[in-house]
């Protein structure tokens, strides 16, 4: 047992190695531009460039509707379904089924 002992801290005699692994130590785990925090800078930056494109792709259906909003036939389909606006002598009938209705969640 003693000679296993012996065999496998021989190299922790060494000074080189003592401060090499204090090194890689200290730089793994303690320094400020440590690997720990470089990682969570790299999943911040992922999800930073994940928003990014998730803002990009919004902006490019907003352009399109606006786009669509200056026709008169994009302008005219717009109010009639999201402020139920109508020509005259015109009637609407606004059919909502109950699955599309919102009630509150106590009832």
């Amino acid at each position: 047992m003693g000679i296993l002992k012996k065999k496998y801290l021989k190299p922790f005699k060494n000074w080189f190695v003592i401060i090499i692994i204090g090194f890689v130590v200290w730089m793994l785990f303690f320094d400020a531009n440590s690997w720990l925090i470089h990682n969570e800078l790299n999943n911040d930056i992922d999800a930073l460039e994940a928003e990014k494109e998730y803002y990009k792709r919004e902006i490019e259906k907003d352009n399109k509707a606006i786009e669509n909003l200056k026709t008169d036939e994009g302008l005219e389909k717009f109010a009639r379904e999201e402020y139920y606006m109508k020509r005259e002598n015109e009637e609407i009938y606004i059919i909502e089924y109950e699955d599309s209705l919102k009630t509150k969640p106590n009832e």
